[in-house]
């Protein structure tokens, strides 16, 4: 059954694409976004084109709906602007991410062989570096880039794949600074940026936060190299030919396996409101080496361990922060686990609204269709964020769509609706 409140939910949707419309300069163009969002929002367990369509209007426009996602004339850059001046939460915790989109061919732009959190090791995927706003109780979508490995950006392929000229290789912390900058023009206020080692491991990523004057909390991995506290005194210029061990520095990993059990810390902390996690950590100022090998300034971070605690097959972590010095362990250690939610929405985006889903080849379409669906988990998040007795899932609200969905295919295909009408008149007898 359809909740009471159906058609205030189809008057909110309404007037909440309105103002994005203008983004499309042409009337079949908004048509075409309409019926987009409303194919995300359907229960179609694929959400490429060929599937959303078959659930929202006749198969034969086919060829004009693929062609608003992947050659019409329309930006992605102006809908994202106007989808970051609506977002209702304006501060948080920026999740920094990157995340994969397997593939089993070879066309797709960007397409590579590459390591993916996704799968968990190395495969035919894309990969997609996003920024998310984390408020503690709910997450937004802010921006997303795709990598393009290097081999993408020869002539044939940009032609293939229809990659813009002015698309130059950027490292994936690049993109991700990209991201940082985009979020901050559309109004939002970071008080913590956290990522995972892929970027905490780079100084110029975390250097880049630094002159942005932003606080962080980054994954680094067990080979960065630290001085405790302060470097020796008498430390000289650096070499190539000087390793870190020669000049008292040590790997973090190391560092860590030194100190016995005693004098690590339990902590707990939460993952919004779910159960306690708990696990044991280590805290101490630290100095990187990279800092002395690259000539910059010499100063101190905080570097986090943690050991799970009991017998847990989880392996360690560390966490390098330029969070105060006066800063206590357990702020640490909840900063450095903000990184939860993005897990959850990636979940949500993947399976309910089909953000890997896209099988078009072109930059252009895949920019589209993942603005599209930041768009639809938007306005569900704004849904969820209602006052209401019941939050509503997902399958309610699609129950409300697929409403939705038949009002339009009954208006938009000619005769439909007089046919049904005038079965009414006869009587049938079996």
């Amino acid at each position: 059954m359809l909740p009471r409140t159906a058609p205030a939910w189809l008057d909110r949707l309404v007037t909440w694409l309105e103002p994005f419309e203008p983004c499309f300069g042409h009337v079949a163009q908004r048509g075409a976004f309409r019926r987009y969002l409303l194919g995300l929002l359907s229960d179609s367990p694929r959400k490429s084109m060929s599937a959303m369509l078959a659930r929202i209007h006749d198969a034969g426009s086919y060829q004009a709906f693929q062609h608003v996602i992947t050659h019409a004339p329309w930006d992605v850059a102006p809908v994202w602007r106007r989808l970051l001046s609506r977002i209702p939460d304006r501060r948080g915790v920026l999740i920094l991410d990157d995340t994969g989109f397997p593939k089993q061919g070879t066309a797709s732009v960007g397409v590579q062989r590459q390591y993916s959190g996704t799968l968990g090791k190395i495969g035919n995927c894309q990969i997609a570096v996003t920024a998310a706003l984390w408020t503690g109780v709910r997450t937004w979508l802010l921006g997303a880039e795709l990598y393009l490995p290097q081999p993408w950006l020869t002539r044939e392929r940009r032609q293939q794949t229809h990659i813009p000229a002015r698309v130059r290789f950027q490292e994936k912390w690049r993109l991700a600074l990209t991201l940082v900058d985009r979020a901050r023009r559309g109004g939002i206020d970071i008080d913590l940026v956290t990522a995972d080692a892929g970027y905490g491991d780079i100084l110029d990523f975390r250097s880049g936060l630094e002159q942005r004057q932003l606080a962080y909390v980054l994954g680094i991995s067990g080979q960065f190299a630290v001085w405790v506290g302060r470097p020796p005194a008498d430390l000289a210029p650096a070499t190539r030919a000087v390793a870190a061990a020669t000049v008292g520095a040590l790997q973090v990993a190391t560092w860590a396996a030194q100190h016995p059990a005693r004098a690590w810390r339990r902590v707990s902390w939460r993952n919004g409101p779910r159960r306690a996690w708990h696990a044991r950590f280590l805290a101490v100022r630290v100095t990187p080496v990279v800092l002395w090998r690259q000539h910059r300034p010499l100063q101190t971070h905080w570097l986090l361990c943690e050991r799970p605690s009991g017998r847990s097959a989880a392996p360690m972590k560390w966490y390098i922060s330029n969070l105060p010095p006066t800063t206590r362990l357990r702020t640490l250690v909840r900063a450095a686990h903000q990184r939860w939610a993005i897990e959850q929405q990636y979940q949500q985006l993947k399976t309910e609204l089909g953000f890997d889903h896209f099988e078009g080849r072109s930059f252009l379409g895949w920019h589209r269709h993942v603005v599209l669906t930041a768009l639809a988990s938007t306005w569900l998040q704004q849904e969820r964020r209602r006052v209401l007795t019941r939050a509503p899932t997902l399958p309610v609200v699609r129950a409300v769509i697929q409403e939705i969905l038949t009002a339009h295919f009954l208006i938009t295909t000619p005769g439909y609706l007089e046919r049904m009408l005038k079965l009414r008149e006869i009587q049938l007898r079996i």
